[in-house]
């Protein structure tokens, strides 16, 4: 369904009150067939099309231009100029294209037509577009002017730097002919514009340039022009050039980014130099609303490219336009790796929890019962008194014991019974024993943080962030949950800034120790346990189980420049390639030697008191409860006798 709009904003006075201009001599109509000429070559069938005018355009030109007669929609915007300075029509435009922006929302796609032979509303018009972003890279612009090309020249910039062709219509010398102009971006203001294509009534529209109307200028820049890189060090993806003597400013780092913003150099011909933020950060915003790091060089026109990579985020997208990403990387804990101990209750731990509650409950439940039904059913009394008598209760658990049993049983089905119970505690013992040589010789390492409620819940640790990044800037948004409880956290000093470049120190002096925890992106904390392996050829540290705060990665551009889509076109071919996952394992040596490091050790060392005393506990535990057992059935025979002497049952 096609959505049509016409509007005309705002009507100084009505067309019935104002005179009629020389319909022949409007610029419209001269060179409307020129301008449909010009837009029939790249226009689409869902394209809407706006139209600008400042005045000197009549209702009856408009209505039968075919500029306007668009099947998917059409506007016209007209703001009468009366003699007003450039500074006075920005007002009244700004509205204007705001109306036009709204427009663009709603549509597939734009076409703006401007109309006009005044330069302060050209300038006007240019100066309010490009602050009410309308003019994005996908919005096409035709200037359709008789104004000279020196008369144009205070536009060149923003010609340049815009989808725009500038149609200029020269009828001076009695013969209509129009040329349609490209200013080339970064060219030098005075340079003349490319011209691409000229029309005449009679052989109507002729290319003259290689180049297509509303070129790709950006693919292939022509002038060469000297951009500003921000970049910071970020493993592994950018790292310092190591190289002594090296003093070019495109050689200040290396690594698979600085290998992509090779790419992007040679073939869109541009030369760069980097420029590295003051305070080393990636970019946050603070409460005034300005932004630190490398997004705000960007948003204060710094630097042209953010190398990055960049974590995706809806606030930073305020300022800065993200590229296609590069790759999905997420967050982990570091921690120190702990010394290898012995575990003090790794006695209990070659027979499961679940084992060792069947033998106790079969020794001191099932076999006693067993005996007793064996006893009612058969009609072979046990010589026992009782089934709960001593000899009964006790004869099974002094086997499992490997005590002896002083009161053999007499009854051939008590031996059988008690044969059964013995060979079975044979073979429990037999494995119990060699599980536990085996468990004697292993040293556990521990590595107590593998999720965020580990790191919470122990007030001791302090975590590691870098300062003012993307993942920062998310848990101090969010209003619940455990990033919430982080954000708190801060508030208690648990958390401490440092800058990416200053991981590997904090990682030698504080993550080592355990006192402290670094929290990075998965490739970088890989990266930093690597390092450390290639220098030491041990596996201090390790990573977490737990992965989090999932973000899309991508090089960043000044808000709407052109530069974003030709640099996602590229990144998009280069990642489908697989050429970049190729640079990031060549960019981490020795990647692989940690991540699944062991847990557990085996050594073969004499063991320590400090090793045992879970025995030694179990040991003094069993021997305070035989002295408080003795003491009640001492306690127990005085008070029988003392009754027995006074005359009175108990």
């Amino acid at each position: 369904m096609s959505i049509v709009f016409l509007l005309v904003v705002p009507l100084i006075q009505t067309m019935a009150d104002a005179p009629l201009p020389n319909i022949d001599k409007e610029t419209l109509s001269v060179a409307g067939n020129a301008a449909v000429a010009v837009l029939s070559t790249v226009s689409q069938p869902q394209c809407s099309v706006v139209l600008f005018t400042d005045g000197n355009t009549s209702a009856v030109t408009i209505r039968e231009s075919v500029v306007v007669r668009n099947p998917w929609g059409s506007s016209v915007l007209e703001v009468t100029v009366n003699g007003q300075d450039a500074h006075v029509l920005g007002r009244q435009l700004f509205p204007v294209v705001g109306d036009a922006l709204r427009v663009r929302q709603l549509s597939w796609c734009m076409t703006v037509v401007v109309v006009s032979d005044d330069p302060a509303f050209l300038a006007a018009f240019m100066e309010s577009s490009l602050k009410n972003l309308l003019l994005v890279w996908s919005t096409k612009l035709l200037v359709v002017t008789r104004l000279s090309l020196p008369q144009l020249q205070h536009l060149h910039t923003s010609f340049s730097m815009t989808n725009t062709v500038l149609l200029v219509v020269d009828d001076n010398h009695g013969h209509l002919e129009c040329h349609a102009y490209v200013h080339l971006p970064y060219s030098p203001t005075g340079t003349q514009p490319l011209q691409v294509a000229s029309w005449t009534s009679a052989k109507g529209l002729t290319h003259i340039s290689s180049r297509r109307l509303f070129p790709d200028k950006f693919d292939a820049l022509l002038h060469r022009p000297f951009l500003i890189v921000a970049a910071e060090v970020y493993l592994p993806h950018i790292e310092l050039f190591k190289e002594d003597g090296v003093t070019s400013p495109t050689q200040l780092f290396q690594g698979p980014m600085v290998n992509l913003l090779e790419i992007l150099a040679n073939t869109m011909n541009f030369t760069y130099k980097y420029a590295r933020p003051a305070d080393g950060s990636w970019g946050g915003k603070l409460r005034n609303g300005s932004w630190t790091g490398m997004v705000g060089m960007l948003d204060r026109k710094e630097a042209d490219i953010g190398l990055g990579p960049f974590g995706v985020s809806v606030t930073r997208a305020q300022v800065v336009d993200f590229t296609q990403p590069i790759l999905i990387d997420y967050a982990r804990i570091l921690g120190g790796r702990g010394r290898p101990e012995v575990d003090p209750w790794g006695f209990l731990l070659p027979l499961t929890p679940l084992v060792w509650a069947t033998i106790l409950t079969a020794v001191l439940l099932v076999m006693p019962l067993t005996v007793f039904l064996l006893s009612s059913c058969s009609g072979l009394k046990t010589t026992s008194k009782s089934l709960w008598s001593s000899d009964v209760f006790f004869t099974y658990i002094r086997v499992t014991l490997q005590q002896d049993n002083p009161v053999p049983p007499d009854l051939w089905w008590e031996r059988l019974v008690l044969g059964v119970w013995m060979m079975m505690t044979l073979v429990l013992t037999r494995s119990y024993a060699g599980n536990l040589m085996s468990l004697l010789a292993v040293r556990h390492i521990p590595q107590p943080y593998h999720t965020l409620r580990d790191v919470l819940d122990d007030p001791t640790v302090t975590m590691l962030w870098e300062g003012n990044n993307a993942y920062v800037q998310y848990y101090r948004s969010v209003n619940s949950g455990i990033f919430r409880e982080i954000a708190d956290s801060e508030n208690v000093g648990r958390i401490q800034y440092v800058r990416s470049t200053q991981f590997p120190a904090s990682m030698e002096t504080l993550v080592r120790q355990g006192s402290h925890v670094l929290i990075a992106e998965d490739l970088y904390g890989r990266v930093l346990m690597a390092q450390d392996f290639s220098r030491t050829g041990h596996c201090d540290f390790y990573a977490s189980r737990e992965v989090f705060l999932p973000f899309m990665f991508a090089m960043v551009g000044q808000k709407n420049s052109p530069l974003v889509p030709v640099i996602s076109g590229r990144i998009e071919s280069l990642r489908e390639s697989g050429i970049y996952d190729h640079w990031m394992e060549t960019a981490i040596p020795n990647s692989t030697s940690c991540v699944y490091s062991p847990t557990k050790i085996t050594v073969n060392t004499s063991l320590s008191l400090y090793n045992l005393w879970g025995m030694f506990a179990v040991v003094c535990a069993g021997m305070v409860v035989s002295v408080l057992a003795l003491t009640c059935e001492l306690l127990g025979g005085e008070l029988h006798q003392f009754w027995g002497s006074t005359g009175h049952d108990p």
